[in-house]
């Protein structure tokens, strides 16, 4: 069983900027891919970057290429989400996930554990 706690979620600004942290415990973390996904009010959760095991392959949503970069410290068993010149429509619940076998999936239900989500507004 792997538990996921994600921080660092919060108000900001247009053209701030966020980072997101989340913390795994329970597996191998090293040996897992991770996903953020995030979901806004009436809209389907989207996967926003996915990073392999060893963080030599990333993907990125066309909406945040360039905006974000997500990174993972396998020693802290933690991924990052580090969000730059945040626009409204990146408002949503940001969650991060996890899936077993190492690779980048792109669809949430590829995903094996998820965390509780964290708030990110972005006023306008």
């Amino acid at each position: 069983q792997v538990q996921l706690v994600e921080s660092g979620g919060g108000l900001v600004q247009a053209g701030g900027s966020l980072r997101l942290s989340c913390a795994a415990s329970g597996g191998t973390f090293s040996t897992y891919g991770m996903g953020w996904f995030r979901q806004a009010p009436g809209k389907e959760r989207e996967l926003v970057a996915a990073i392999n095991w060893s963080g030599g392959r990333t993907y990125y949503a066309d909406s945040v290429k360039g905006r974000f970069i997500i990174s993972r410290d396998n020693a802290k068993n933690t991924v990052y989400l580090q969000m730059n010149s945040l626009k409204p429509e990146d408002t949503a619940v940001y969650y991060c996930a996890t899936e077993l076998d190492g690779s980048i999936w792109y669809r949430w239900d590829e995903y094996d554990y998820w965390g509780q989500g964290t708030q990110v507004t972005v006023s306008s």
